[in-house]
């Protein structure tokens, strides 16, 4: 009888190391699996030892890139010496220096070949007075310094001038606009061309355009 108990405890005993070795074995693989099985995003899935991988369609890669370059590529024009809607400092003006104000620029499009810069005032009794006309400028320009003006080829002003004209209203506040254009082309006018002929040249070839707006009154 004690043989038998003895017996039965071997056996018992057996058992037992052979559950043990089981659990090492299968254990981990089985919580390692369950470990990377949720592992997952919506680019990567991780399975076992494998994973896959979500490549997004071509026509969806081609839509995010233009939608990146469209984000990246906002034109921009900010005076460094007035914010926009806002007064035009005196300096800037016929009652100062009647030198023009310096700007930055960024965000032209890769694909443009030349910048157009035109300041007006729409409040002029007679019309629109065109105070400032650039064009051909090149697209690596990155500032119109103050009392500079910028590379590029002069169009006529309405009293005549090839240069910055500053503010002179003659009755009461009026806004200027500084109205920046990024073209796909270059502009084949001489200098002194008219707004008129300039903004024809334009058309069908505009791929950007800001604006940034001072306003002035003259000192009494």
């Amino acid at each position: 009888m004690r043989k038998k108990y003895i017996g039965l405890l071997v056996i018992l005993g057996i058992l037992i190391i052979i559950t043990f070795i089981l659990f090492k074995t299968t254990g981990p693989q089985q919580n390692l699996l369950e470990e990377t099985g949720e592992r997952t995003s919506k680019d990567y899935k991780i399975t076992g030892d494998s994973i896959l991988i979500n490549l997004p369609q071509e026509d969806k890669l081609g839509e995010n890139i233009n939608n990146m370059q469209t984000a990246q590529k906002t034109l921009s024009l900010i005076s460094l010496v007035f914010d926009n809607q806002t007064k035009i400092p005196t300096k800037y003006t016929c009652d100062g220096d009647n030198t023009n104000p310096p700007f930055k620029i960024s965000g032209i499009n890769m694909e443009a070949k030349s910048l157009v810069l035109i300041m007006d005032d729409p409040n002029a009794s007679a019309g629109v007075w065109n105070h400032w006309i650039k064009f051909n400028m090149p697209v690596f320009l990155e500032e119109i310094k103050e009392g500079e003006e910028p590379e590029g080829i002069s169009g006529k002003g309405t009293g005549g001038s090839l240069k910055y004209s500053g503010p002179c209203p003659p009755d009461k506040e009026h806004n200027y606009v500084f109205r920046l254009y990024s073209l796909d082309k270059e502009l084949t006018l001489p200098e002194g061309s008219t707004r008129v002929e300039i903004e024809e040249a334009m058309k069908g070839h505009i791929l950007q355009t800001t604006e940034w707006i001072g306003k002035y009154e003259r000192i009494n």
